[in-house]
């Protein structure tokens, strides 16, 4: 029975080992977290950028006759600031998967 805890213990000392971060593993993940951050920011301006640019070409339309151009024009510069923020959030998915 005495030969089974050096066993036991060298074995749950491994796992535990194994288990642990080293501090370069843990400063690694933060700086890809802090990176797929950043590039969620970044999707989130290209968002909102794209909506305020949307808004003022509806705010310019005059009324007349031009209103379904101007909804067609509002409309494609939202859908091409949405498509282009969801590659950076895809990005931003991709760099936190190296973790």
């Amino acid at each position: 029975m005495n030969y089974l805890k050096p066993i036991l213990v060298a074995t749950i000392l491994a796992f535990t080992l194994a288990a642990c971060d080293s501090k370069q593993e843990t400063r690694r993940e933060g700086a890809l977290e802090s990176g797929a951050d950043t590039i969620e920011q970044k999707a989130d301006v290209v968002r909102d950028r794209g909506e305020d640019r949307a808004d003022r070409i509806e705010e310019q339309d005059p009324g007349i006759m031009e209103s379904d151009a101007t909804d067609r024009a509002a409309e494609a510069v939202r859908e091409s600031s949405e498509r282009r923020a969801d590659q950076l959030e895809d990005q931003a998915d991709r760099v936190r998967e190296l973790k």
